[in-house]
């Protein structure tokens, strides 16, 4: 099982990969998850050509650090570059991330984007409305019914940001490649991570 040497400790992380991929995507899951949750989704993205990697946030998983104590935004976001620079190699990768693992992203992206060609942001936390937009094509994907991250607060800010799409799925909640429009979900990532991918050494540096 693959790690690497973390900001708190080691990460765990997994590969889906594709022989020769049309596009990569760098995962971070949501609060009390881990990487085994997504199997079905990263098989799906193989099928559509993309490779997935994804790790364990800290105290989540198979990584190490108390399972009862969230780790800081930064340090998450820290260790998240740590696995986009594995999965770079001569190539820009997309980086998605559900909840907790949306929030971990945003913040990730408001410093540098070196090496990424766009985000996905999915169930994404009203606490990081606060933040700019990442300076790249963004998506966010959003449940109508979305309990714990409503959607009105995505709204607003989606309206005063550029550069931005929010697509919005009636009848959904919060985790939506876990419920019955994880499918839909699924190919409107791919079709967004696919058309944004590019095959380079380098992204456009922020």
């Amino acid at each position: 099982m693959p790690f690497f040497d973390g900001v708190s400790g080691r990460v765990h992380y997994r590969t889906w990969a594709v022989e020769t991929p049309a596009a990569v995507l760098v995962f971070l899951h949501g609060s009390r998850q881990h990487t085994g949750d997504y199997h079905r989704f990263a098989r799906a993205s193989n099928a559509r050509g993309i490779e997935v990697w994804a790790l364990d946030h800290v105290g989540h998983g198979l990584s190490e650090g108390e399972p009862d104590q969230l780790a800081p935004l930064s340090d998450l976001a820290e260790n998240a570059w740590q696995l986009v620079e594995l999965a770079r190699k001569d190539r820009s990768v997309v980086l998605m991330g559900h909840s907790l693992g949306s929030a971990t992203a945003l913040v990730a992206l408001q410093s540098r984007t070196a090496g990424i060609a766009a985000a996905v942001l999915c169930g994404t936390p009203k606490s990081v409305v606060t933040l700019r937009a990442p300076v790249i094509p963004t998506l966010l994907v959003h449940g109508v019914d979305d309990r714990l991250a409503p959607i009105d607060p995505i709204r607003e800010w989606v309206d005063r940001q550029t550069g931005v799409e929010l697509r919005e799925y009636v009848d959904a909640g919060h985790d939506l490649l876990h419920e019955p429009v994880h499918s839909v979900v699924t190919a409107d990532v791919a079709e967004f991570v696919l058309g944004r991918s590019v095959r380079s050494g380098h992204a456009d540096p922020a």
